[in-house]
């Protein structure tokens, strides 16, 4: 398919645990980063996360204790519903508007450096914002096209967790028309096209590019596959040191029923 390219094994094991850490530990734990939890609920911040005291995590201890209010019922949800449950996304640098589907107006918050630097130093595009999809076996996502970007650079796409299927589709250009002008009237243009498609079960560690053609195809997630997260990730967030394992004993194995991809574009046109 033109302008797609994709990336077997673009992480290995241990930096696709490491990319983990800092979206799902680091990163969900700073309020600007917004969720789609925060359009329905308070979402309640320990001092502790906010100063990432102890490398502070929602999946620890620090969190464990708190409630996150509705805004619209008198009922609340803890941090392992928001968790195991509704958390969906997660926004970075660029916070889209989902409602409006616009990016809001003046400059947008920065970007995670050593994420931006993982993607800008492999792909031609600024990581300017992200959206951090999890899903759980069941979850799909709509087919749909990406286009409130000012720019056409391209979309990077990286999978962690369990596999899943990724349908994409394109038509391309392949030759134009122009018929001769007939009583000095133009004559419209008309255009053939090539269809493409393609169905790609994606594999934690994968990346995608979507670039050229591509930047704009119809894309989707119609299936996340059950019991497919490599061995070496299912006990995540509790996988690295002794200390680690008991501070998130309490979701271990969360990993093993998600899939978690890093979705990053780039909002401006280049200088």
């Amino acid at each position: 398919m033109p302008g797609l390219f994709v990336y077997p094994t673009f992480l290995p094991p241990p930096v696709q645990a490491e990319v983990l850490n800092k979206l799902l530990h680091r990163d969900l734990s700073v309020p600007s980063h917004q969720t789609n939890v925060h359009l329905h609920y308070d979402i309640s911040y320990s001092p502790e996360l906010i100063s990432r005291e102890g490398d502070a995590s929602f999946f620890g201890p620090s969190a464990s204790d708190l409630n996150h209010n509705s805004k619209t019922t008198p009922s609340s949800i803890s941090t392992a519903q928001l968790l195991n449950k509704k958390l969906r996304w997660i926004t970075l640098g660029g916070q889209y508007d989902w409602s409006n589907k616009v990016y809001p107006p003046g400059a947008p918050p920065s970007f995670p450096a050593d994420i931006k630097k993982l993607v800008e130093d492999a792909f031609p595009m600024k990581a300017e914002a992200a959206i951090v999809n999890i899903y759980s076996p069941g979850d799909t996502l709509s087919v749909h096209r990406d286009v409130s970007e000012a720019c056409a650079q391209p979309l990077v796409s990286i999978s962690l967790g369990c596999d899943a299927i990724f349908f994409v589709a394109v038509e391309e250009v392949t030759a134009t028309t122009s018929p001769p002008c007939a009583d000095g009237q133009a004559q419209p243009i008309s255009a053939e096209y090539q269809s493409h498609t393609a169905a790609i079960r994606l594999r934690s560690g994968d990346a995608v590019l979507m670039s050229g053609t591509s930047r704009y195809a119809w894309h989707g997630v119609p299936k996340v596959l059950a019991d497919t997260c490599p061995e070496c990730l299912r006990d995540w967030p509790a996988i690295g040191s002794e200390a680690e394992n008991e501070t998130y004993a309490a979701f271990r194995g969360w990993l093993k029923g998600k899939r978690v991809n890093l979705n990053v574009r780039q909002i401006f046109a280049s200088d």
